[in-house]
């Protein structure tokens, strides 16, 4: 099988704070690093290092060559990145010592994503594979309409959160992930508790609490603990955390399966500073000790 990502692709601009800055505050920073990013190229690479065929479905400006490569170097299948006119999405994203961060995000050509690309694309997928997207692209429900026609899993990573965007793909979605805090935005959208959105499985992120599944059908409920870590770095963690739960359930594993191994990674993750660049291969996973 293979996964198909409707995934944003930034450039990251990290810069190492001594503390998050104040409203109206100067603050100097200790050191600045390029890295790939973009919620959608990490969890591309993130679903490709635990061992999945992974397409992605995006786009980058006349600057944004070396994103592709990079993506192209880790694996992912990039025959449906189109190059626009509109300058490549970037992030720029302040990190302080204890690995809490703030994010500003300028979307560019993520957004000039057209029906004609996507239905292109998913053309090439079978029934069975799975259709992720996140919040930081166009063509969303139009994907996530075409993804259920076709027959595949389709998921939604509801990040950045944004009640009408996630309704309007909710009809077509077999697997929903967000975090505790845009739960809580969603059901004060929809007035329905998470298992109640007719959807079959709810994963809840509860950062150094662990995550949640909710079957939406037995409405069974089931909690995977986070490991302990000393952060460094959360950018890109929740991404790797969907990547490698993506993944497991591509390979064959159960939804507890494979929302083990992701918080492996995503606890991995959180100890290296950085993106989609240092995003952890299975291998590593596997030798990790924690």
């Amino acid at each position: 099988m293979a996964i198909w990502n409707l995934g944003s692709i930034n450039a990251d601009m990290v810069y190492s704070m001594p503390h998050l800055p104040a409203a109206g505050e100067t603050l100097a920073a200790r050191g600045l690093d390029r890295f790939l990013g973009g919620k959608g190229a990490n969890m591309s690479v993130a679903a490709t290092r635990a061992g999945s065929d992974v397409y992605h479905i995006g786009a980058v400006g006349p600057d944004g060559e070396w994103a592709v490569e990079r993506l192209k170097e880790y694996g992912v299948g990039i025959g449906h990145i189109v190059q626009t006119d509109t300058p490549t999405g970037h992030a720029i994203i302040a990190v302080e010592p204890e690995g809490e961060n703030q994010i500003i995000l300028f979307p560019g050509a993520n957004r000039a994503l057209s029906l004609k690309q996507v239905e292109k694309a998913l053309s090439m997928a079978k029934s069975g594979d799975i259709l992720v997207m996140q919040n930081e692209t166009s063509m969303q429900a139009e994907a996530a309409q075409l993804g259920r026609l076709k027959g595949l899993r389709v998921c939604y990573a509801a990040a950045p959160f944004d009640a009408d965007a996630v309704q309007s793909v909710l009809p077509y979605l077999d697997f929903l992930i967000l975090n505790e805090v845009e739960a809580q935005q969603l059901q004060q959208a929809t007035g329905k508790e998470p298992g109640e959105l007719g959807i079959k499985d709810v994963i809840i992120t509860l950062g150094a609490k662990g995550a949640r599944h909710i079957n939406g059908e037995t409405g069974a409920v089931s909690d995977v603990p986070a490991l302990p870590v000393t952060p460094i770095d959360t950018t890109g963690a929740g991404d790797t955390f969907t990547g490698y739960v993506l993944s497991g359930l591509d390979l064959g594993l159960t939804v507890a399966e494979a929302m083990a191994q992701a918080s492996r990674a995503g606890a991995l993750m959180v100890t290296r500073h950085g993106t989609a660049d240092v995003i952890p291969t299975l291998a590593e996973l596997q030798a990790a000790r924690f």
